[in-house]
């Protein structure tokens, strides 16, 4: 286990290589449910190609 160079996103404590970007498995969970419960969204263009854009 040894420390990355970039804190933990959730706690900013040291990050660890065992949890890759995260300082532990309570905060790799954290950011998973995140995920999970919508709170991070990727933004889509939901326009089918085919149809004009509306006015």
């Amino acid at each position: 286990m040894t420390a990355t160079e970039k804190p933990c996103p959730i706690c900013g404590r040291p990050a660890l290589a065992e949890f890759r970007r995260f300082c532990s498995r309570r905060c790799a969970n954290v950011d998973l449910s995140r995920w999970l419960g919508g709170v991070y969204r990727v933004p889509a263009d939901d326009q089918p190609e085919d149809e004009p854009e509306p006015e």
